[in-house]
């Protein structure tokens, strides 16, 4: 087990070295569901590489979206400065569905325009979202296990960017009970939210006293 914080508790460094592993496990998962072509006769090989480009896309989708994750995982982290049991078991349940993420991209990808397909992948990416969400809530609430003094602005702009993750994947979902198509594409558009800066980053080039 982790050893003790210097401002008490467990220190949660062995945390985001198990969820780093697990990251890089998947993401690397991700690329073995697209298998090369064999060299054999039949159709050419620009019409078997185009047979491929829903496993393409989800894969580059959904690499993207763990990436997001990640840094998400990793900015909450860059304040959570101690760890407790229930956090432990929160970043497992988070980690359970980081790593379930090949499996439902790779039915996506064989299941393109299957509606159960999408719902299943957007369902593993809500529940992730909200075990992230899960994670922030429990750390800051009382200032369990982040600095005593921490900024209130940066424990609203936290959680505000995750409720907007999951949110998201909430309405896709509903979408694609009605366009399966329309649902993928907003999955597909999603990475976009996170890679516009925000409040978060100002203050993590800041230093604080947290």
């Amino acid at each position: 087990m982790a050893g003790p914080s210097p401002t008490g508790g467990l220190s949660p460094s062995r945390i985001e070295t198990l969820c780093d592993g697990v990251f890089a496990i998947a993401m690397t998962l991700l690329v073995l569901e697209i298998k090369v072509p064999e060299p054999h006769a039949g159709p050419g090989l620009v019409h078997r590489l185009a047979e491929l480009v829903p496993k393409m896309a989800s894969f580059g989708v959904s690499f993207v979206i763990l990436g997001t994750l990640w840094v998400g995982h990793h900015y909450q982290f860059h304040y959570i400065r101690r760890s407790d049991r229930p956090l432990l078991w929160i970043n497992i349940g988070f980690l359970l569905f980081v790593s379930f993420l090949p499996f439902a991209t790779g039915v996506v990808g064989n299941f393109p325009g299957e509606r159960a397909a999408v719902l299943l992948y957007g369902a593993t990416l809500l529940a992730a979202g909200l075990f992230l969400l899960a994670q922030w809530t429990w750390a800051t609430a009382g200032r369990r296990l982040v600095a005593s003094d921490l900024d209130p602005a940066v424990v609203a702009a936290v959680r505000a960017r995750v409720l907007a993750g999951t949110g998201f994947y909430a309405v896709a979902m509903a979408v694609t009970l009605l366009s399966t198509r329309a649902g993928l594409l907003l999955f597909a558009l999603m990475p976009l939210l996170y890679l516009v800066p925000s409040r978060i980053d100002r203050h993590v080039r800041t230093p604080s006293g947290s």
